[in-house]
Formats: structure tokens, C-alpha cells, sequence
């Protein structure tokens, strides 16, 4: 968990919760008829696209709207293996960490298709198609151990005693 590698979906600012995962698919019956509806409204066929560890590169506030956890929830069923973007939403960020997928306050140069590696512990991530390394805020400790649990609920049941 502690290096995320994945290629990149680029994404503009102010990402709303509602185009991550529409307001009239919440009550899906099942996390992957939800993430098939993942950032639908920007692109119909991202839910198709986009494989396991993709990483998502966005510009600014990305995770706005509401503060619907079904929407780190579906991007990370979709397969998304982190978010990085020049700010987030707080509400997002929060609930993001809680479900285990990692969110990483960054402005990187990357273009779509391009694959990163993102050291969480290092500080660094690595464009490495453009083969140019930019640094980020690491991951403190104790966040890197709920990321690595899974989440929030499962980092706390594995260290309930």
C-alpha cells in the first residue's frame, strides 16, 4: 500500500460527488452495479476504461457536492487506487481515507494515460512516462496503517482489544 503504481484518468477541478457517482444511483444494490456508474456524467465509459490500480489526476476541489461516502467508495470498486489532485473537498478527503483510498494533495504533470508511482511513506511521486518526480506531503504513520487495513472500520476491528 505504501506505493500506489497505476495509469492515469485525468480529471478537471471541482469534480462534484453527484459526477463521481450520480445522486440516482445511490441506491444500487450492490458495490459493483455502483461503480459501474463511476464519473458517468463526464464520461459515460469511464466504468468500462478504467482497470485495477488506475489512478485518478484531478485539478482543484475535487470531491465537492455533498458528502455522500458512496462516491470514494465506487472509485475505489471501480478499481481506482488513488485520487491526486491540486485540493480536495475535506468532507471527500475524510471519508476517502475512512474507506482506504488513498488521497494525495498534489499538482503533478501528468497526461491521461501516463503511468505514477506514488510512494505514500517517501513523499514522492514519479511520473514515469514524462520520467520527472514531484514531491508531496508524507503520509503520516498512522495513516498509512488505516490505508493499508482497508479503511477506517477495518483498522479499528483489527486493533480493538
Amino acid at each position: 500500500m505504501d506505493r500506489i503504481e497505476g495509469k492515469v484518468w485525468i480529471f478537471r477541478d471541482s469534480i462534484d460527488t453527484d459526477v463521481i457517482i450520480p445522486g440516482r444511483y445511490l441506491r444500487a444494490l450492490t458495490l459493483d452495479e455502483l461503480a459501474s456508474h463511476v464519473m458517468e456524467p463526464e464520461d459515460p465509459t469511464f466504468a468500462d476504461k478504467v482497470k485495477k490500480g488506475d489512478v485518478i489526476v484531478a485539478g482543484w476541489n475535487f470531491g465537492c457536492g455533498s458528502s455522500r461516502e458512496q462516491a470514494p467508495v465506487a472509485l475505489k470498486h471501480a478499481g481506482i487506487s488513488a485520487v491526486v489532485a491540486k485540493s480536495f473537498a475535506r468532507i471527500f478527503y475524510r471519508n476517502a481515507i475512512n474507506v482506504g483510498l488513498p488521497v494525495v494533495v498534489a499538482d503533478v504533470e501528468a497526461q491521461e494515460g501516463d503511468v505514477v508511482c506514488i510512494d505514500l511513506e517517501e513523499g514522492v511521486i514519479e511520473n514515469k512516462t514524462l520520467n520527472k518526480k514531484f514531491k508531496i506531503q508524507p503520509f503520516k504513520k498512522f495513516m498509512i496503517e488505516i490505508l493499508r487495513d482497508g479503511g477506517l472500520t477495518e483498522h479499528y476491528l483489527k486493533n480493538k482489544e
